[in-house]
């Protein structure tokens, strides 16, 4: 199964950073890449940065069209997932996602998601039913559906973090550990 994350809507002058905090969690816990609906080349500049530097091959594409995307994911196969406090919870839905054993792209709002969102997606699915980030409700699904990720380690990575109880230390694939 693979993840790929969907953000429809984004206000550049409010969401620069929640979008790219939504792309890094995704990053770092298991998701392919994110499909932004809005343009925004920051976003992809910071984002194609921090894979530049820590490895791996997330990617993130600016001014998709939401729906025609969901149809595509749909038509492949693919099961869409609308992350909204409204849903059903993700402690019953996670169990039923890794059993179908399909691809899922996770769609999260940045600002009042289309109704139409709400019918063509497979499964409404909350993380818990309180006001909440979408970066947290993002992160906690991609948890549940890959635990193992966020112990795993980035190929062609330039810089790793080394474990350190007090510091910082970052680690360059070339050079012995350095404190920072």
């Amino acid at each position: 199964m693979k993840a790929v994350v969907l953000r429809i809507g984004h206000r550049e002058w409010r969401d620069f950073r929640i979008t790219t905090h939504l792309c890094l969690a995704a990053r770092a816990l298991g998701a392919e890449g994110v499909l932004l609906s809005a343009k925004d080349e920051e976003v992809v500049r910071t984002v194609s940065d921090v894979v530049e530097r820590w490895g791996g091959s997330f990617y993130v594409k600016e001014g998709v069209s939401w729906r025609r995307a969901i149809e595509e994911w749909k038509e492949a196969g693919g099961v869409v997932c609308h992350l909204t406090m409204y849903g059903r919870s993700i402690s019953e839905v996670a169990p039923q996602l890794k059993q179908q054993d399909r691809d899922v792209m996770l769609v999260v709002g940045a600002e009042k998601v289309p109704r139409d969102v709400y019918e063509l997606a497979d499964y409404n699915v909350a993380v818990g039913n309180q006001p909440h980030s979408e970066v947290a409700a993002l992160a906690v699904v991609l948890d549940r559906l890959f635990p193992n990720a966020i112990e795993r380690k980035f190929e062609d990575a330039k810089l790793q973090i080394i474990p350190s109880e007090h510091g910082k230390r970052v680690q360059s694939t070339h050079d012995k550990a350095q404190k920072v």
